[in-house]
């Protein structure tokens, strides 16, 4: 992970360590109650970019929105995607890239927050890539909602099953759960069947 976090420094030109850029991350991602939002988490992702960086035009941009995109989690918090991106902002600002760079980075990030429609191939990939777990296999997928509810511990569990169950039919309710043709294809169907299933058993 590091290796590859230097690398694309190295890629965009940044200004600054990266290492020690890679060190601060590592240390974030690594706190205490990240059960789920780690960097096994983006690793995952990282490897679903790998998957279609042929389709991307901007893969590096899309990269970056990955590492930061919840480099600021706090279940008690509900703007922690305006955190991270503001935060992955003022990265870029300090490492000298672009402002529209800067600017197009953060909003990558708070398109994760999965209310809006995404207005780019680079966003509607990085949400499909955000929401792959979804369709990933049974036993992943609920080691995934076991993990979420672990960071949301301190919620009680009927207010929990409530919540949860809001948020995943949420995603049921639209035309699809995936924006592009390659994710469609890949996890639609299968992420479908785990999503009515954590419902049903939510309720």
């Amino acid at each position: 992970m590091k290796d590859r976090f230097i690398e694309l420094w190295k890629r965009l030109n940044a200004k600054g360590s990266a290492e020690q850029e890679f060190a601060r991350l590592n240390s974030m991602y690594s706190r205490p109650n990240r059960f789920y939002h780690n960097l096994k988490h983006i690793q995952n992702c990282l490897e679903e970019l790998d998957c279609v960086q042929h389709l991307v035009i901007q893969p590096n941009i899309v990269e970056l929105a990955l590492w930061y995109h919840d480099a600021i989690y706090d279940t008690q918090a509900k703007d922690n995607e305006q955190q991270s991106a503001q935060f992955a902002y003022g990265i870029c600002l300090a490492a000298q890239l672009p402002e529209t760079f800067a600017n197009r980075t953060r909003y990558l990030i708070l398109t994760t927050k999965h209310n809006s429609l995404p207005n780019s191939n680079e966003a509607r990939t990085l949400v499909d890539i955000d929401l792959s777990i979804l369709g990933r296999s049974k036993e992943e997928f609920d080691e995934y909602e076991a993990n979420i509810r672990r960071e949301y511990d301190w919620v009680p569990e009927e207010q929990f099953r409530q919540g949860r169950s809001k948020i995943l039919k949420a995603f049921t309710d639209r035309e699809s759960i995936y924006f592009t043709d390659f994710f469609k294809k890949k996890y639609e169907a299968h992420a479908q069947v785990n999503l009515k299933r954590s419902i049903e058993a939510l309720s």
